[in-house]
């Protein structure tokens, strides 16, 4: 009898739409992680960032979500604010309007709200983009599990907080999936709406400029029309300018050159009081190689070594693993221009993990089957890493050293 029902269920199961499959494991997951950032906030002490009596809501509306919220409700300082040392401090040209007007707009001038209704529905539809992404390359069942690890991975709680990621991963998702397919007029639309969102553009110019070098080199087996052609190369101009453009709004508002790049800067001198004046690209990850192995109690001459190895072995996973080479040459190229982007301008810290998350992708290749019970391994290794960075960001998070 037990049997049987099972049979049923599983035929149930499989008979739903793809989307209400979806939705189902969505909201279970989401379940789970509203569970997780309660018992989180049961372990807050007066010690970390929300105090002892912490709550989930704090949560949402907590660490950069309330500079979003500050865009919303004030806009741009037109005067950078300053330290007592005269260097530039903190301030909202860090973050992108889109996500912050969104969530405003939603929540009828009720922030809060609007931002989780945001993410959350974002969050949902980033699933069945990642789904439709996949299916074709890894099959229908490998791509539901893709869905079920990105759903309930170590970082979903971005779909229950004030954050731009489930919003920005998206929007990445549909453009990924329209250049693979190769229907490029949509992305004229969608490229200033994601440049807008949160920082990564430039590296899909890159992406870009790659898809299109590997187009040319496959055109006899692939042909490459000139309007394809035309189209790539001018999507590629129009991610760059976008890239930049906010830079040159910000200097146009506050009357200097250098805006942008002095306030991204003003976070790294949290960690490196002695940080370089000027942003020198790649200068953030070699300095932290060297700081962190000196943190850590190491010589910080083996920090760059440790940093080599793991550029080789990232380079390895995307041209060499075969559960990666499955999901083409567009995601890997993807992987690859955003991974180099975060070396070229990211200074490692706890948000790490959170930049990770356009890499959402190569769930696809921890989905390709291996050997019984290993998706149900990963999808428990997906919820203890959620636990442990929710516990770490949040429940216990401290100013600087754990950021989410």
């Amino acid at each position: 009898m037990a049997e049987r029902s099972l049979t049923r269920a599983v035929r149930s199961w499989v008979r739903m739409p793809v989307a209400a499959r979806i939705g189902v494991i969505y909201a279970l997951s989401r379940l789970v992680t509203t569970a997780l950032l309660a018992l989180a906030a049961a372990q807050s002490t007066s010690l970390s960032r929300f105090g002892a009596d912490a709550s989930v809501a704090e949560f949402v509306i907590g660490w950069d979500a309330q500079w979003y919220w500050t865009v919303a409700e004030y806009g741009y300082p037109a005067e950078l604010p300053r330290t007592d040392t005269g260097e530039v401090a903190e301030n909202a040209w860090a973050f992108m309007p889109v996500y912050a007007h969104v969530a405003k707009l939603v929540g009828f001038g009720f922030w809060p709200s609007g931002a989780l209704v945001v993410s959350l529905v974002a969050g949902f539809l980033a699933c069945l983009a990642l789904h439709r992404l996949l299916r074709d390359r890894i099959g229908a069942s490998a791509a539901m599990w893709a869905v079920a690890f990105f759903s309930c991975g170590p970082l979903a709680a971005l779909f229950q907080v004030g954050y731009a990621e489930a919003l920005f991963v998206l929007l990445l998702l549909v453009a990924l999936d329209l250049v693979s397919r190769h229907r490029y007029a949509w992305l004229y639309a969608l490229i200033p709406v994601m440049g807008f969102t949160r920082p990564g553009i430039l590296a899909f110019a890159l992406f870009l400029g790659l898809h299109g070098l590997s187009r040319w080199v496959r055109r006899r087996v692939e042909p490459l029309g000139g309007r394809e052609a035309a189209h790539i190369v001018a999507l590629g101009a129009l991610a760059t300018a976008v890239g930049f453009s906010w830079q040159l709004i910000a200097t146009v508002v506050t009357g200097e050159w250098d805006a942008y790049l002095q306030t991204e800067l003003a976070w790294r001198r949290n960690w490196i009081p002695d940080a370089s004046a000027e942003f020198v690209p790649f200068d953030g990850f070699l300095r932290a190689a060297v700081f962190w192995f000196s943190h850590w109690g190491m010589p910080g001459w083996w920090g760059p070594i440790a940093l080599a190895v793991l550029v080789a072995g990232a380079a390895f996973l995307l041209m060499r693993v075969r559960a990666v080479r499955r999901l083409g040459v567009d995601i890997r190229l993807w992987s690859a221009s955003y991974l180099l982007y975060l070396l070229a301008v990211f200074f490692p810290q706890s948000s790490t993990f959170r930049l990770l998350m356009p890499l959402t992708p190569l769930w696809g290749a921890v989905a390709v089957p291996r050997r019984p019970g290993y998706r149900w391994a990963v999808l428990a290794a997906c919820l203890l890493g959620q636990w442990v960075w929710i516990l770490g960001m949040y429940g216990l998070g401290m100013t600087f050293w754990q950021i989410p």
